[in-house]
């Protein structure tokens, strides 16, 4: 049996990620929970120093850690006024299903093993909605709005022209974080994802993945870079990985995209 101690200041939230007969049990203030680990089992340790014991019966599950540092439940990233108090407010409870905490787990196993171009802004999105997500659902908290009416309305013009200048100037190594395009854009990063979805059709993530990608091939088509030189400007941490997505995206190698520009 392992003992931990979490971190004072966030909350955890651990997801299986695939099927597995193992049985976890987990012990804390004076609650017992046992469970078999089903993909998307979730367990929530709300932020403080309590002590959690945890036995995991053999095989080990495939689980998912995710930590919320107490900045993503802050006004400027959810839009509403919570207060200090909202990671504090999380319930400590037993195992349970949430289809979208779920899904927001899959979503970062899957970036984590085929990177795209824009990971970080996925991570960044997939923190803001969790966050929510707990607030929402799992809080002892009553949120002067309901983080789940909240308007779908796109960003009016004048603000998309602004952020989609932003990305453009700043694809090749540029700051772009979730937290910035929503300063941009002058909304909570939490309104942003969601009012940027609704204007355009594709989240932040995918939107800047294309765009990466359209750079790339102008890069391509200049031959002054070698292609490493291009997947360090655009912020893939390997070649391999920017090989991987640029295939995934266009259906050829970077270097076949280079060599068949060249013939034509």
């Amino acid at each position: 049996m392992t003992k931990y101690q979490g971190a004072e200041s966030g909350a955890e939230v651990c997801v299986a990620i695939s099927p597995s007969n193992s049985l976890v049990t987990r012990m804390t203030g004076g609650v017992v929970d046992r469970t078999l680990a089903e993909r998307g089992t979730i367990w929530l340790k709300p932020p403080g120093p309590k002590e959690v014991l945890v036995d995991i019966t053999a095989p080990l599950p495939q689980m998912l850690h995710m930590y919320l540092p107490a900045r993503h439940f802050s006004a400027e990233s959810l839009g509403i006024d919570v207060g200090y108090s909202a990671p504090g407010s999380l319930r400590y409870q037993r195992s349970f299903q949430d289809p979208l905490v779920a899904e927001i787990a899959f979503a970062i196993v899957s970036e984590m093993r085929t990177q795209t171009a824009g990971g970080r802004l996925l991570a960044e999105t997939l923190a803001v909605s969790l966050a929510a997500r707990l607030v929402h659902s799992h809080s002892g908290l009553s949120p002067d709005k309901d983080l789940e009416q909240f308007s779908h309305q796109g960003l009016d013009p004048r603000r998309l022209t602004r952020v989609r200048e932003y990305i453009d100037a700043n694809l090749e190594g540029g700051n772009l974080t979730i937290a910035r395009l929503a300063n941009v854009a002058s909304l909570s990063q939490f309104h942003f994802a969601r009012a940027f979805k609704a204007a355009v059709g594709k989240s932040p993530h995918q939107y800047v993945s294309g765009h990466r990608l359209e750079r790339a091939k102008v890069l391509l088509r200049r031959e002054s870079q070698s292609l490493l030189d291009i997947a360090v400007a655009l912020n893939f941490s390997t070649q391999a990985n920017f090989t991987r997505a640029f295939r995934k995206g266009t259906g050829m190698t970077p270097g076949q995209y280079r060599r068949s520009f060249k013939r034509n």
